[in-house]
Order: C-alpha cells, then sequence, then structure tokens
C-alpha cells in the first residue's frame, strides 16, 4: 500500500502524499474494505476532489482489497512536522 501511495502526488507540492504525512490511518478490515484516513495541508487545497479518486485508483486492485473507501479529516490539522525526512530532503527542508 505504501508503495502505491508514494506514486500519488501533491500536485502542488510535486511530493508524494505518502511523504508529505498527508495519510493518517491504513484500515483494511474483515471483508477487505481498505478505508484511507487522509488530511490535506489546507482546506482550500486545489486536489480535494480529485486525490480521493487518485487514492481509489493506486489501491483498488491491490489483492486482498475488494473496495477503498477515503475519508477526509481535518483533527488533528496538518502541519510540517508531518513531512518525514525523505520528504524534507525532497522539498528542500531541514531535516532537523
Amino acid at each position: 500500500m505504501i508503495e502505491r501511495l508514494q506514486k500519488v502526488n501533491d500536485p502542488e507540492l510535486e511530493l508524494d502524499i505518502y511523504n508529505l504525512g498527508l495519510i493518517y490511518e491504513l484500515n483494511l478490515d474483515e471483508n477487505d474494505q481498505l478505508t484511507v484516513v487522509i488530511t490535506f495541508t489546507e482546506m482550500v487545497c486545489g486536489c480535494i476532489e480529485s486525490m480521493p479518486v487518485d487514492i481509489k485508483a493506486a489501491l483498488q486492485d491491490l489483492p486482498g482489497i475488494k473496495a477503498v473507501d477515503v475519508q477526509i479529516v481535518w483533527s488533528p490539522r496538518w502541519n510540517m512536522k508531518r513531512i518525514s525526512r525523505l520528504g524534507r530532503m525532497a522539498l528542500g527542508i531541514s531535516v532537523h
């Protein structure tokens, strides 16, 4: 799942949503329903409509997954501390 999510990019920052820290939870239930809990860097992000579609497309054909549900949350609020070390290096942000 993580490899697939690393191929879904935030179009404005040109960094994948996993290393950007937008993924809050991945839950696969006993019925093979995957719930992906995500947030965005801001409430007026231009990709709010397209990102859930991109996530579903990236994950829906994985073995053991019958359906993908993407839930958008605003709490806890995203902040730059959620960006991974790799993401910080890619964006030119201090890794410390």
